[in-house]
């Protein structure tokens, strides 16, 4: 799956190259951009690009508009980002159907070293059928395509699956570096092999669960999803999140982590209250001892203790799931000790996107973390082991 072809593979001089990235970046109430990591992600493709004599055309999506232009996902602003962050103007072509005259027409204008910023893909609704014409319409604008949003490299679109069905095709510097990162941490980890897994359902992860329990030395497993494996002992879990329909598969995959000798570690401590809000009396039990009245919010400190033991001893880590409501200031020092342990870890230490990338930013760990993916849903897939349409389509070397 690695033996692809990357920017360095392939001559861009006087070449239009077509880019995907992902610009679906978190906006507040006045369109202002409030976390611009993956723009930020995408520089160093860009800049390649355009120091070796290609031309730039970004495409990315932005929220989910419906198929139908609705100004609220507008690129506008991701042009306004880019342009400072690159030091050069980025012609934004703000045109309903993504490619139509008006596009053409600035494509075909276009000049050595100019940038150029597609309206969101997704305001044609044959972006996320992988629409062939739409494909096409998008692949005649460029000579070579760039796929460098690996947040969408799990779905098969027609910005990133179905461009390279027409276009010579080569990953970006971002997918090239969350594929060997990952790809390698799943191919040929440096053991011990350590796993953390939370969120809130079990349901979420059971093929990420039984990918891993092929690979990993430990599982560790907090959030929502552990009291299942919880009840799943025997024991009480009073108001806690519980997916009864997975008890028995819970207690099949510690049997299974058992036969294959996988350290699964489940809480042994928690923090209950009675509400779930951050102002709210809490206290922390044993998970034998959880009141019938009460929920559990977070991992204890015991447990704290055992899993960063856990990750400090290994020489791989992959994390994906918070451990508990890290939203709420009350019941967020078991993810923030999480990234903590991560940040103090000697070995690989790679965070699977989503809530988890974001708890290690707000805790202020991420330089200290070898690899924060741009892609939750992405990464959970790697983890899976699935195939990823978006890498997959993308020419051999």
């Amino acid at each position: 799956m690695l033996n692809k072809k990357s920017i360095e593979d392939v001559d861009m001089t006087g070449k239009r190259v077509l880019v995907r990235c992902d610009f679906n970046v978190p906006m507040d109430e006045a369109l202002n951009i409030t976390d611009d990591r993956r723009i930020r992600s995408a520089l160093p493709t860009i800049k390649y690009i355009l120091d070796n004599g290609g031309m730039p055309i970004l495409m990315s999506h932005l929220g989910r508009p419906k198929g139908k232009a609705d100004m609220k996902y507008s690129l506008e602003p991701v042009a306004k980002r880019l342009s400072q962050l690159l030091g050069i103007e980025v012609n934004f072509i703000d045109d309903d159907l993504v490619v139509g005259n008006k596009t053409k027409d600035m494509v075909v204008k276009m000049n050595k070293g100019e940038v150029i910023l597609l309206q969101n893909t997704r305001f044609r609704k044959e972006e996320k059928d992988n629409n062939a014409d739409f494909a096409r319409e998008l692949s005649e604008l460029g000579d070579l395509f760039v796929n460098d949003a690996f947040g969408t490299a799990h779905r098969a679109h027609a910005s990133n699956v179905g461009v390279a069905e027409y276009l010579p095709s080569a990953m970006g510097y971002l997918v090239k570096a969350e594929m060997d990162v990952m790809g390698k941490a799943m191919a040929n980890p440096e053991r011990p092999f350590v796993a953390i897994l939370g969120g809130a359902k079990v349901s979420d992860k059971i093929a990420v669960i039984e990918n891993l329990m092929d690979k990993v030395d430990t599982l560790l497993i907090g959030g929502g999803m552990a009291y299942t494996f919880i009840k799943a002992k025997g024991f009480g879990i009073g108001k806690s999140l519980l997916e009864e329909d997975k008890l028995e598969l819970a207690k099949e995959l510690m049997k299974k982590a058992e036969e294959k000798g996988v350290k699964l570690l489940i809480p042994t401590d928690t923090v209950v209250a009675k509400e779930f809000k951050n102002d709210t009396a809490y206290k922390t039990v044993s998970v034998e001892n959880i009141p019938e009245d009460m929920m559990g919010l977070d991992i204890g400190d015991e447990t704290i203790k055992l899993f960063s033991d856990e990750i400090k001893a290994g020489k791989t880590i992959i994390w994906n799931g918070p451990m508990g409501v890290f939203e709420m200031a009350n019941f967020a020092k078991g993810t923030n000790s999480i990234a903590k342990a991560m940040s103090e870890s000697q070995g690989t230490t790679i965070v699977g996107g989503g809530d988890s990338a974001s708890a290690v930013e707000k805790a202020g760990f991420q330089d200290k973390m070898s690899h924060i993916s741009t892609g939750g849903g992405a990464s959970l897939e790697l983890f899976e082991g699935k195939v990823l349409p978006g890498i997959d389509a993308v020419d051999d070397k």
